[in-house]
């Protein structure tokens, strides 16, 4: 599973996850703005920022926003979407970010954290979402999944159709991991598989490595309706909070 991501956010992923709609990336946005209390004109970073989806949605709302990402085909979808080009783009490791400036805000969405095998690896991107944060008054959210959830309604295999494509994804728990096999079958071409991987971080380890980069947390929500988090019940941990000593 080394370094899967290289192959997995590529062309296809654009396929297996269309269904992911800037609708609902406004809708997400709105919520975090309310958490956030941001005023107009603020620079915010959207590390992992795949396709731009809240990237640019962040820009509706009056915001500075800066894009970062490892995949250049998602990049080059974020810059074709953007056709007022609103949005600063750039590509780059979310480990070693290749910014130098601080940020009034640091989002990192829809569980783009815990990929790595190493816990330190995926400790390094904590500490650069704090080196990241301006000193003064810099804030981040961090959107992750539930892993007591995703392991009680784990779905063993899915199968769709997208045009002519069968696209076949297959989950299991496996090594503190929740991994997904995928595979994509169309006519006249070679059946291509990506692999995909989690780390399942439970709340309390969770926040333990948000102290020790020197984030703190004021809440976690359950989901976008800022209902609170619920270990049984929640379908993500959206942790909000600041960087230490403002």
């Amino acid at each position: 599973m080394s370094e899967w991501y290289k192959k997995s956010f590529g062309d296809d992923y654009l396929l297996v996850y269309k269904h992911r709609d800037l609708e609902g990336a406004y809708n997400e946005v709105k919520r975090m703005i309310e958490w956030l209390q941001l005023p107009a004109g603020a620079e915010v970073l959207d590390l992992c920022c795949g396709m731009g989806r809240h990237s640019m949605a962040l820009t509706d709302f009056g915001f500075k926003v800066t894009g970062v990402d490892l995949s250049d085909v998602l990049l080059r979808e974020a810059v074709r979407m953007d056709t007022e080009e609103k949005v600063r783009w750039l590509q780059g490791d979310m480990r070693e970010v290749p910014l130098t400036e601080t940020y009034d805000a640091v989002v990192n969405l829809f569980t783009s954290f815990g990929y790595f095998e190493e816990a330190g690896e995926n400790e390094k991107v904590l500490k650069e979402i704090h080196r990241l944060l301006s000193p003064e008054h810099g804030q981040f959210i961090i959107d992750f999944l539930n892993p007591d959830h995703v392991v009680a309604n784990l779905v063993p295999f899915s199968k769709r159709e997208e045009g002519e494509c069968t696209i076949e994804e297959t989950r299991k728990i496996e090594d503190g991991f929740v991994r997904k096999s995928i595979v994509i079958r169309e006519p006249g071409t070679q059946e291509r598989t990506y692999s995909e991987q989690v780390k399942l971080f439970g709340l309390d380890t969770f926040l333990s490595m948000l102290d020790h980069a020197g984030l703190e947390v004021q809440h976690v929500y359950g989901g976008y309706d800022a209902s609170a988090y619920n270990k049984a019940d929640s379908k993500r941990m959206i942790f909000v909070g600041r960087r230490k000593g403002i």
